[in-house]
């Protein structure tokens, strides 16, 4: 997707000239706020919406907004949280910001994870994106010129918590460490962090991460990034993976592992999944996890 939306920021406001006690520290030509309404960020009803539907999204936030520290711009608004279920209020709210947002050009980040929060993991998510971006525009020009293009950022190799060398902005590696640590202890059966990925056609990148508790039980979670008229500067559908993993390593540090789904059952889950490559950007590329 692109990264930013219309070339049209009149329906947007600028960042506050005070910015508040609730501003992040700046990050890479970027100031954050959290907890910003629909209405903080919009000034006026945008063509194309209807009296109702602004009476009803404007009143809605989102957890973040990213401006570029040098023009004010809102650059994206980032969102946090459960994924509402189908015909819900909160889905409705979603969609009508979605649709709001659309119309005034504001580009939206949103993280769908039951585990995940934003009070806990969303300025570390939001940094995580910024320099990523940066990263990757550095990248761009390079590419444009005579040198050849860097690694990725999600790539970049060097010192991981553990002492291993491994990519340094793998968001899991916290995780994978504790597994390690929680096989020694012999909380879980295996120590090592699985995970998928995957991109629907015209949908969310969505991505798995689990480990095995018992032989026959694995402990699952998933997370799903929508990028909207943005780009996070990496893959969505790796960054999705990497923060599901993140939510693994969240239910093992607060011991909650309750919920495990027999391991059986998780690889025809991963079979079905297989059987819809058509519905996916690049078909299916997990194959080997199919056999249990």
């Amino acid at each position: 997707m692109t990264s930013i939306g219309s070339d049209d920021r009149g329906w947007l406001r600028t960042m506050p000239a005070e910015a508040g006690r609730d501003a992040l520290p700046g990050r890479a030509g970027h100031r954050v706020l959290s907890a910003r309404r629909l209405s903080d960020l919009v000034q006026g009803r945008p063509p194309g919406v209807t009296g109702s539907q602004w009476t009803s999204a404007s009143r809605a936030s989102f957890d973040f907004v990213v401006y570029a520290a040098d023009t004010g711009r809102p650059i994206v608004a980032v969102e946090i949280g459960a994924v509402p279920s189908a015909g819900s209020a909160e889905q409705r709210v979603e969609r009508l910001k979605d649709a709001v947002s659309a119309a005034a050009g504001l580009p939206v980040l949103r993280i769908g994870s039951p585990t995940l929060r934003a009070t806990d993991h969303g300025r570390r998510l939001v940094e995580y994106v910024i320099d990523a971006r940066a990263y990757a525009a550095g990248g761009a020009a390079s590419a444009a010129g005579t040198e050849p293009a860097p690694v990725g950022f999600r790539d970049i190799l060097g010192r991981l918590p553990d002492g291993r060398t491994g990519p340094v902005n793998d968001l899991g590696a916290l995780t994978r460490a504790a597994a390690v640590e929680a096989y020694v202890a012999g909380q879980v059966a295996d120590p090592i962090v699985r995970g998928l990925h995957v991109r629907w056609v015209d949908g969310p990148a969505q991505g798995w991460s689990w480990v095995q508790v018992r032989p026959d039980a694995c402990l699952i979670e998933r997370v799903s990034v929508t990028e909207h008229r943005f780009s996070c500067g990496i893959d969505a559908a790796r960054l999705a993976e990497d923060l599901a993993a993140v939510a693994v390593g969240e239910r093992l540090r607060e011991n909650a592992v309750a919920d495990l789904l027999p391991r059986a059952e998780w690889t025809a889950q991963i079979a079905a999944l297989s059987q819809r490559r058509d519905e996916l950007v690049g078909g299916f590329a997990f194959d080997h996890l199919c056999a249990d």
